[in-house]
């Protein structure tokens, strides 16, 4: 594995881990809620109750990189992939999240915090498919 030094980022990665841990502290502060995205999105499109603050926070996930781009920040370049491809990651990832019972954010930064051991078993799990998925489709099956 080499970094990519060019586009290698550590003060910007350090202040959005930051953001989005200020973002979950607040949250359990204020609301005594766990921040976590996919919970909050699929109660704000499926329905739930106090859906003002659930959707307050999808706005600022999805305003947040417009908002860095107005202060002058760059974002990184991603490979481009096809539509399809995404759509289909997209609801493959909404499945896990839901078999789970959670996501990244809710498991992996709220619940590790919290020491759940629920939470460290799932983000585990996470890291793990995510590591077995790249690995077969970029070393084995050349795909990516």
């Amino acid at each position: 594995m080499t970094i990519d030094w060019a586009n290698f980022t550590p003060w910007q990665s350090l202040l959005g881990g930051a953001l989005i841990g200020l973002a979950a502290v607040v949250l359990l502060v204020i609301n005594g809620r766990v921040f976590g995205v996919s919970g909050i999105l699929s109660t704000s499109v499926f329905g739930g109750g106090q859906r003002g603050w659930r959707i307050a926070a999808l706005i600022g996930v999805f305003a947040a990189p417009w908002l860095y781009l107005a202060l002058g920040g760059q974002l990184p370049q991603a490979n481009p992939r096809s539509i399809p491809v995404l759509i289909i990651a997209g609801l493959i990832v909404g499945f896990g999240s839901s078999l789970g019972s959670g996501c990244t954010s809710g498991h992996g930064v709220c619940g590790i915090s919290r020491l759940s051991v629920r939470s460290i078993v799932a983000t585990l799990s996470f890291m793990a498919t995510g590591f077995l998925t790249v690995y077969i489709f970029r070393h084995l099956l050349g795909l990516v």
